[in-house]
């Protein structure tokens, strides 16, 4: 198959992110995203997806990366050189493949970046648990694939109930500049940077 022009190809760790990225499909219309995740969530199977994605020419592949399980070794070192492997673009202009691999990071998980539709915040948090219990402060969510399938796209419920994807992408862009001032390594988001790439791509 021959590289398909301006297509997304977004792989997440787990069903999370497959879903979410599903549901903004109706916001980046001229835009074709496929999002996908690894049966198992291993750093090797990412790379495997990644791999399938190039040869089947899409132009940029977007990986979302949740911190908390990168914290630790082998993660750490093994996500490092993930990362280093697809620095520089893919191009094979013989097989008309050239393709864009891009990580974005979140810490703890994708679910800070929910929570930033409604509010802001900076604070520490030890565990998913915790996070959840904030998010739920602000809207019902469980991570659960019944759920999410009763949800009709995690994005449109969570705008349903007076949140915003603008809102989400500047506090996730703010938490990025916090990091970076205050030199911290936790609660922070690089998808409000994704929301802006896709809207690059549309």
């Amino acid at each position: 198959m021959g590289k398909l022009r301006q297509t997304a190809l977004i792989l997440g760790e787990g069903p999370t992110e497959f879903f979410y990225f599903k549901s903004l499909c109706d916001v980046f219309k001229r835009l074709t995203i496929k999002p996908d995740y690894p049966k198992h969530t291993s750093l090797k199977e990412l790379e495997a997806k990644i791999e399938e994605g190039i040869s089947l020419g899409y132009s940029n592949i977007f990986c979302i990366i949740d911190m908390d399980t990168k914290d630790k070794e082998p993660e750490h070192s093994q996500y490092q050189r993930l990362k280093a492997k697809y620095a520089s673009p893919i191009n094979k202009p013989k097989k008309g493949i050239f393709c864009i691999v891009e990580f974005f990071e979140t810490h703890r998980c994708t679910e800070l970046f929910f929570l930033y539709y409604f509010r802001y915040t900076s604070r520490p948090y030890e565990n998913q648990e915790s996070l959840l219990k904030d998010l739920n402060q602000c809207v019902e969510y469980q991570k659960t694939i019944d759920f999410f399938m009763k949800s009709k796209g995690l994005h449109s419920y969570f705008e349903r109930v007076g949140g915003s994807l603008a809102t989400a992408t500047a506090n996730a862009n703010r938490s990025m500049d916090d990091k970076q001032i205050n030199s911290r390594d936790y609660t922070y988001s690089e998808l409000g940077r994704l929301m802006e790439r896709l809207d690059e791509l549309k």
